[in-house]
């Protein structure tokens, strides 16, 4: 089964900002979300929250919803953690 990934307009608008910064980092996230659409819970995401998922990809994290009722799954917000 494929899920369908929807990235929330938030989520566009932080990753715009980060691509000028870090176009490597951000292609590895977009890479790792794109797996989502295969594997929803991969080993490097962890339940968060009620009904998130927090994906951690090097300095980055997606939190996300898997809603296996339409198969898709919607990114709600991305950011940096702190070095």
């Amino acid at each position: 089964m494929t899920y369908s990934i929807i990235w929330e307009p938030e989520a566009t608008s932080t990753a715009v900002r980060f691509l000028k910064e870090d176009p490597q980092g951000l292609a590895a996230l977009y890479d790792a979300v794109d797996a989502l659409a295969e594997e929803p819970r991969p080993a490097n995401s962890v339940p968060f929250g009620g009904v998130y998922r927090r994906l951690r990809v090097g300095s980055y994290r997606a939190l996300y919803i898997i809603d296996d009722h339409v198969i898709r799954i919607l990114v709600t917000q991305i950011g940096r953690m702190s070095t």
